[in-house]
């Protein structure tokens, strides 16, 4: 049975890793068997090993790749998928609740597809192509709760400051209209981020699993 190009191509990212694992591991135990004061001559001079590119490369890799995974499972995706559902759903209710026609004179429809369209499949394709190791969901969930919360007092405030609303749906709605239609919204941000969560790791653990019977 012909293996799937998927998984092929797995494989070969996770020899890679493997192999590129190994050699840092033999090159850190080289390193630390030099004579001990040969490595505190370099270690104790000033600036330490923060002088050397190598050392801060693997710093920054090992706070850089937790950070990019944190965006994406908590801001990224459940935003990304949300403004493009949303953004079609109102269009398909009435465009002038969200992109009045006017604006047809000003931005070309390829524009508008960069913006509201093309998002939606570069979600996916990041999900499916990329390993992202979600946070805890407790930390997951707070930092997109903070998120929503301060970019709902943004656009209040712009409203309060210039009279005008980001959204125009917003400006129809009355009090009510509006606590409602925020509170669904954030809610299906909130099922996003769970999408993507069960998403991520059914096919990490398939792709894992395949894998490991590959081999």
């Amino acid at each position: 049975m012909t293996m799937p190009l998927a998984v092929r191509g797995q494989r070969a990212v996770a020899l890679l890793h493997f192999l590129c694992f190994l050699w840092a591991t033999f090159a850190l135990t080289q390193n630390l068997g030099l004579p001990k004061p040969v490595r505190k001559v370099h270690d104790d001079s000033y600036g330490g090993q923060w002088k050397y590119l190598t050392f801060l490369n693997q710093k920054v890799s090992s706070i850089v790749l937790p950070i990019r995974d944190f965006i994406f499972s908590a801001y990224v995706f459940p935003v990304g998928l949300f403004v493009a559902v949303a953004f079609w759903g109102l269009y398909a209710i009435d465009r002038e609740l969200v992109y009045p026609k006017e604006l047809d004179n000003i931005n070309p429809d390829w524009l508008n597809h960069t913006m509201h369209t093309t998002i939606l499949p570069l979600l996916f394709i990041e999900l499916v192509i990329c390993s992202h190791k979600y946070p805890p969901r407790w930390k997951g969930i707070l930092g997109l709760g903070i998120f929503s919360a301060v970019y709902l007092s943004w656009i209040i405030w712009i409203h309060h400051v210039a009279g005008i609303w980001a959204y125009p749906v917003l400006g129809v709605l009355g009090l009510l209209g509006k606590a409602v239609f925020l509170s669904v919204a954030f809610g299906i941000m909130f099922i996003f981020y769970f999408l993507g969560e069960h998403l991520t790791k059914w096919l990490w653990d398939f792709t894992f699993l395949a894998l490991s019977k590959s081999t």
